[in-house]
């Protein structure tokens, strides 16, 4: 995700410097006009602004803080942006330290697969004070169709985005078992999602995402092992606040299923689909 989000600033005219744990991603940047840092600390040391689209709380942890980390670096006044989905605990975690270091800090946590941030329409859940908000606005715009501002503390759009892939999650696996149940009634899931999506929905996403499941992609966007780990992080997030939630602990059962059967690196749709597949022609 994060190469077609700088390309996507690159377009726009901003300097960039990009560093990822992965040397080889970076290095396919440079043709477009990025300069690659040897280090995060060397990307960030004199930036005006820091975008950050990293995998996971742990790859947080191990890039952001500690005597080596980028928080340690930034200079006074370096404007601070979350790109990633992580937890709300970390999130509320990167809030204090930012507000201890005196760096403003927006969350911007973004809808859209990998294609979705090529072409600059992804949607962008974005959470800070509103001077933050207006700093980060130029360098959001490049890369979105749009963008909600959800409230004044960053943590609460980790919180959306982390519901908004609670519900294409759920979405996803209603359509999965919704296929297998129309295969098995002699009806091509196709034609089943023309017809229900005309009727009763109307929606790009269940067109979409039908069609990945219908059709896998070459190349795998959001692995089933990744929409495990959002659902974890929604379901920790609603215990930390004691909120029910019922279905995603439903999902989260299914996601180790996918993961006891191989599934886990599958493409999150295709996934699904074959597990629901699976699960229904166990039943047979």
């Amino acid at each position: 995700m994060g190469s077609p989000l700088a390309r996507r600033l690159l377009s726009a005219g901003h300097e960039v410097t990009v560093w990822n744990r992965t040397r080889a991603r970076s290095e396919e940047l440079v043709s477009d006009g990025a300069r690659v840092a040897a280090t995060p600390v060397e990307a960030v040391q004199t930036s005006e602004a820091v975008m950050t689209m990293l995998f996971d709380d742990a790859a947080h942890e191990q890039v952001l803080f500690g005597p080596q980390g980028v928080l340690e670096a930034l200079k006074p006044g370096t404007l601070s942006i979350s790109l990633s989905t992580i937890s709300v605990a970390l999130s509320e975690r990167l809030t204090q330290e930012h507000a201890r270091l005196n760096l403003p800090f927006v969350a911007a946590p973004v809808f859209g697969r990998p294609n979705v941030a090529r072409d600059g329409k992804l949607w962008i859940a974005a959470a800070g004070k509103q001077d933050a908000i207006a700093k980060a606005r130029p360098l959001l715009e490049p890369l979105s169709r749009g963008i909600t501002v959800v409230g004044a503390e960053p943590w609460q759009a980790h919180s959306v985005k982390l519901g908004g892939n609670f519900l294409i999650s759920a979405m996803i696996h209603s359509l999965s078992e919704a296929f297998v149940y129309a295969e098995g009634q002699g009806i091509d899931p196709a034609v089943f999602l023309e017809t229900v999506n005309s009727a009763l929905f109307q929606s790009p996403f269940y067109a979409a995402y039908g069609k990945v499941m219908l059709h896998p992609p070459e190349h795998v966007g959001a692995t089933v092992e990744l929409g495990a780990k959002d659902n974890r992080l929604l379901r920790e997030a609603a215990a930390s606040r004691n909120t029910d939630v019922s279905l995603a602990d439903n999902m989260a059962k299914i996601f180790e299923e996918a993961s006891q059967v191989g599934l886990g690196g599958e493409d999150w749709a295709v996934g699904q689909y074959k597990m629901a597949q699976r699960r229904g022609n166990l039943k047979k």
